[in-house]
């Protein structure tokens, strides 16, 4: 029988305080919150009268908190991107076990440099690819794995990021630059290099990219936008990414229509209101006017692999659509798989057609493969469970876990992607490129 985990947090972003703080409330019996950092002291007032979190244990930053004794069994790094792996190099030496978010670095030796430690040191490192947790992948990787479309020759995915997520997080937000955190591909898309290698059990052996900023940049601007959506800007009427259209007034995301959650909490962590969530767009980031951000990832990219068994998958990122959704199709040898994930269970599609002369179609009940399908379609609580599960003693690693080594596969597969991008779309090997 598993014992309760001792867990710390560094890192109170979106991530660490409102996704994976929350599992200790799920599941008391399996989690405690015991030390908390980050360099909001906001963020950290909240987080410790929420979980009760003694003042002593609060710090000011993971630096400080890992000038300490180890504190907890396990640590949650759910610090900026540049920052996770020197945060996770000290905590394994303090003996943590570790729930990595991703991407784990953009800088290869460091990937190669945590790898090393994580088996030098004999701890559990897991990287938050939480898309393999969800019931929905879990169950197209039970139907691939049953040969029901035979051998998978070509996939073909998308990650539709979404109009108003790609402004939110890659143009105002904190993703906005790639020199301060992670390239697009790796940032946002590590997790589909990782989900589709993993649902087909397949390994790159070459890929090239294209991809650019189209939009997001000041020779983009309509005439009379502002720097900041709320100080006169002419062009508010007819733009889409104006930030109180957005924040206040969306249907799904805006406060004025009942949303209290993301990305609101990100705007106002301690809560949002109408009145705060006006004074975060008329003085934070999130008002500033798109077409004037410090921002350089791309709002559009396309990856074409080649696999070592000869087999081929095709990934585009935009995010130049209405919502926030993957789609993929798995064409095999005696039919296909289509996979469509959307926020909503219900919305949710995974068919089979199999080859035959009536063209039969299978739909899976997508709804009843869970009750709850809330974090990335219900796939972030199921992880962290699997997680204190693992290190507590409970149960075995699974063959949903991630291991480092496989999580660094889908990183060198982005980084790959990114160096194609920014050198023409020229040929990568990964084994080659993983080793430079």
């Amino acid at each position: 029988m598993g014992k309760l985990m001792k867990v710390a947090i560094a890192g109170l972003g979106s991530r660490g305080k409102d996704i994976y703080a929350k599992s200790a409330k799920l599941h008391p019996e399996k989690m405690e919150i015991v030390a908390i950092a980050d360099i909001d002291p906001e963020k950290v007032a909240l987080v410790a009268e929420e979980y009760h979190v003694p003042k002593e244990a609060c710090f000011a930053s993971a630096e400080e908190m890992l000038k300490e004794d180890r504190l907890a069994d396990a640590m949650i790094i759910a610090t900026q991107d540049r920052q996770h792996v020197g945060h996770a190099l000290a905590a394994l030496e303090k003996g943590y076990h570790l729930l990595l978010e991703k991407p784990v670095s953009p800088d290869l030796n460091e990937c190669r440099k945590l790898a090393e430690a994580a088996e030098r040191f004999g701890k559990k490192v897991v990287v938050c690819h939480v898309l393999r947790y969800t019931p929905i992948y879990q169950k197209v990787k039970e139907l691939l794995d049953s040969g029901v479309i035979g051998d998978v020759v070509s996939i073909m995915a998308s990650e539709n990021v979404g109009w108003y997520h790609q402004a939110h997080s890659f143009v105002r937000g904190n993703w906005a630059n790639s020199d301060e955190t992670s390239p697009m591909i790796l940032q946002k898309c590590c997790h589909d290099m990782d989900l589709y290698l993993w649902l087909a059990g397949k390994t790159c052996e070459s890929l090239t990219s294209y991809g650019d900023t189209y939009l997001f940049k000041e020779e983009k601007a309509p005439k009379g936008c502002a720097g900041r959506c709320l100080e006169g800007c002419k062009a508010k009427e007819d733009c889409p990414f104006d930030a109180e259209k957005i924040y206040l007034d969306h249907k799904i995301f805006g406060y004025r229509k009942g949303n209290r959650i993301w990305p609101l909490d990100v705007l106002v962590p301690s809560g949002p209101t109408e009145e705060k969530v006006l004074k975060a767009i008329q003085e934070g980031r999130y008002g500033q006017c798109v077409y004037h951000c410090n921002n350089n990832v791309v709002d559009h990219q396309v990856v074409n692999l080649r696999m070592t068994d000869g087999t081929t998958m095709s990934f585009t990122m935009c995010g130049f659509t209405p919502e926030i959704s993957r789609y993929a199709r798995f064409m095999g040898t005696k039919g296909e798989i289509r996979v469509d994930m959307v926020g909503v269970a219900k919305d949710c599609e995974i068919s089979i057609r199999r080859f035959a002369c009536d063209m039969p179609v299978e739909t899976i009940d997508v709804a009843s493969l869970a009750e709850d399908f809330s974090g990335h379609g219900g796939g972030d609580d199921r992880m962290l469970v699997e997680f204190l599960d693992i290190i507590s003693g409970e149960k075995e690693e699974s063959s949903y876990v991630t291991s480092l080594d496989r999580s660094l596969e889908s990183h060198y597969c982005a980084l790959a992607a990114e160096y194609s991008r920014t050198h023409d779309g020229c040929p990568v090997k990964i084994a080659e490129f993983a080793k430079a």
